[in-house]
């Protein structure tokens, strides 16, 4: 996969919505959530022998208006809203409406192909070990906090460079992914398996964990899933009353480091406890940019950082190790603290989110 699952490299910002947030931001880059993967192109699928359809009326966004810049970034959510079916549980064939079009699924899935972090995790919360997954560009393994649910899944490339022919070699019955991640590849993936694809990773992870539910008639499980996650958010606000530390969730990535916005995986689940951020990440954004010189635009209550492939691939150690480091709050307090990259920026689903809890319940809400 790429540098991240929530968000790959992103170019400069373009719109003038984001050249004003970028200048109101004091030197702090804005970054837009779906920026993100420069190496899938702009052309559409349109469905193919895996019994999938184009979306009826051309409403769903294209691939170009869900990355970084485009129309549909920052409303992902209301537009998720038409996805799923209206078949009852254990009901075959049901038809799923996605963000290509509707497939047929003709029977319960079996034999499925992942092809992100978020629908590895989405599934396994589920019960469903896949039988295919690619991996991330800085790890070739399956995330450690899955592996003991995943089974032993086939590697099928990378997010960026799926490997056609690895996949249809497993024969799956259904493959699972994004608009943002593959448009490029969806008719050919069709052709294969049926394909249900999400619009974009990342910021809407619970809508598109009920979307993938919908296929396997589990819809209630996931909600069910998601009402347990939000009890435990909000069991910790409540431990901390008035009393709501600010945090700053902070990725050293190669190239570039990132302070991590309201339109995020963390930051949904920084709102969902409520844990208020600094006004520098108070943004309908996926992440403002700083550089080593602008560390101190990082400063919160507690600062809690990752780091993406090999540190030495990056310039956290310059910075941990740097004067202005030391200044910070959170620093001289104790209270910066490193935390697992493949569950609080990579995990993207259900069982990243609770484990990102249990870290902040430990450190910030102990005994809720």
């Amino acid at each position: 996969m790429s540098p991240t699952s929530d968000d790959l490299a992103l170019s400069p910002r373009t719109s003038g919505r984001r050249r004003f947030l970028a200048t109101a931001i004091a030197g702090g880059a804005v970054l837009g959530l779906g920026g993100l993967l420069t190496a899938c192109g702009s052309s559409g699928g349109s469905g193919g022998s895996g019994g999938s359809t184009p979306a009826g009326g051309g409403s769903s966004p294209n691939q170009k208006s869900v990355k970084q810049g485009g129309d549909d970034y920052a409303t992902v959510v209301e537009k998720m809203k038409g996805f799923g079916t209206d078949a009852a549980p254990g009901v075959y064939p049901r038809t799923v409406r996605h963000a290509m079009g509707e497939t047929v699924i003709p029977a319960r899935p079996t034999r499925i192909v992942v092809l992100d972090t978020g629908e590895l995790d989405n599934v396994v919360a589920l019960g469903v070990q896949p039988v295919g997954v690619v991996h991330t560009d800085g790890s070739k393994s399956l995330p450690s906090y899955l592996k003991d649910k995943a089974g032993s899944p086939a590697a099928v490339g990378t997010i960026n460079s799926l490997n056609l022919e690895a996949i249809a070699a497993l024969k799956p019955d259904l493959i699972l992914g994004s608009q943002l991640r593959a448009q490029d590849q969806y008719a050919q993936l069709s052709k294969i398996a049926p394909t249900v694809f999400s619009l974009r990773p990342g910021y809407p992870w619970k809508q598109n964990f009920l979307l993938n539910a919908s296929v396997f008639g589990l819809e209630a499980e996931a909600k069910a899933q998601l009402d347990a996650y939000q009890a435990a958010a909000s069991a910790i606000g409540a431990k901390l009353g008035d009393k709501r530390p600010t945090i700053t969730p902070l990725r050293f990535m190669p190239g570039r480091t990132r302070l991590y916005a309201e339109l995020s995986f963390i930051g949904t689940i920084l709102t969902d406890v409520p844990l208020p951020q600094p006004k520098i990440e108070q943004v309908q954004e996926l992440a403002v940019e700083v550089s080593p010189e602008q560390i101190d635009k990082a400063d919160a209550d507690w600062i809690f950082y990752g780091v993406y492939g090999s540190p030495s691939s990056t310039n956290q150690d310059a910075v941990l190790g740097g004067a202005l480091w030391k200044t910070l709050g959170a620093v001289k307090s104790g209270q910066a603290r490193p935390v697992s990259d493949e569950t609080w920026f990579l995990g993207l689903g259900v069982m990243a989110a609770n484990a990102v809890l249990s870290d902040l319940k430990g450190f910030v809400a102990p005994g809720s």
